[in-house]
């Protein structure tokens, strides 16, 4: 990955994390961890990090059913979203690395024109 869309995809996470919102910091968090999430959407959270093929309306109605408004739950599902894309892509880029000479993450200063 080159450090430009390292750069972006961080600032992204950071935004959306702990950028202004409807839900509090701490939640938004909790939510792109899977970790530590309010009882009210923990099954959603962790549907779209396991599953987000499944998601239905009557998974969204029931986090709306116990009091979760419509905007908090758009931004703890990206997040949730966010989260396990970045564990996937560490994944990926750990077992790259495993397999080339080369770090998926160039060091500073590397060029890495015609790289991944």
């Amino acid at each position: 990955m080159s450090e430009a869309a390292r750069r972006i995809r961080e600032n992204v996470v950071e935004c959306a994390v702990r950028g202004p919102g409807f839900s509090a910091s701490g939640a938004r968090r909790a939510a792109f961890d899977n970790h530590g999430v309010d009882e009210r959407v923990r099954r959603l959270i962790d549907k779209v990090a396991r599953e987000a093929w499944k998601i239905t309306n009557e998974d969204v109605a029931e986090a709306k059913a116990a009091g979760v408004s419509e905007n908090e739950i758009f931004e703890l599902v990206v997040c949730a979203a966010l989260g396990q894309s970045t564990r996937q892509l560490s994944a990926a880029l750990t077992a790259l690395d495993t397999v080339t000479d080369t770090p998926s993450t160039p060091a500073p200063g590397q060029d890495v024109r015609g790289t991944r």
